[in-house]
């Protein structure tokens, strides 16, 4: 009885001091490059990969704050998000007259090439959320096809409910991450 005591015991130990080694280290520095973050209003890009500023402007690491005109936000071309309702598919008409401008820029340029990728919020199971997310793209893939744009031109890809931009537990954060991202 003395031996299962001293091996509970041993484990009891070696869990505890496990569990503390895992535990991670708060705070320090995180060093991001080449990011860019669209649909705020402003582009924030690290380094000196922003648009229109010299390498001598930025440093490695430093982020790079750029305005965008009051005009741009009223130009379709400048929006490249599009969100749906609750478990939906069908894009509302500010979404249908932002992904008409991309399709008219895309069929101007048939060099050009888009990825659109679907997003949907947590609500749901993994699967449907995937699912989701796919009609998503493709309902936007359809009006490009629609339009004229190549089918070879356009890559659709569902993250479903993984790559949320809000982490909120109500309907504006879930608003949010309903959504389709056109990049070029």
């Amino acid at each position: 009885m003395q031996r299962f005591w001293t091996i509970l015991l041993v484990l009891f130990l070696g869990v505890t001091l496990a569990g503390c080694a895992a535990s991670k280290k708060k705070g320090g520095t995180v060093e991001v490059e080449d990011a860019t973050i669209d649909g705020s209003g402003a582009d924030v890009t690290t380094g000196a990969s922003a648009s229109g500023v010299d390498s001598d402007d930025a440093t490695a690491g430093e982020i790079i704050i750029i305005d965008q005109n009051d005009s741009d936000v009223d130009d379709p071309l400048g929006q490249r998000v599009v969100y749906f309702d609750f478990d939906s598919s069908n894009l509302t008409p500010e979404a249908q007259r932002v992904v008409e401008a991309h399709a008219q820029y895309l069929t101007s340029n048939p060099g050009m090439a888009v990825v659109l990728e679907g997003h949907a919020d947590e609500r749901g199971t993994r699967e449907y959320n995937l699912a989701l997310g796919e009609r998503r793209s493709n309902a936007v893939s359809q009006i490009f096809q629609a339009m004229g744009v190549a089918p070879d031109a356009i890559r659709t890809i569902s993250y479903g409910e993984e790559r949320p931009i809000s982490m909120g537990q109500d309907e504006s954060a879930w608003s949010l991450n309903r959504r389709v991202e056109i990049l070029y």
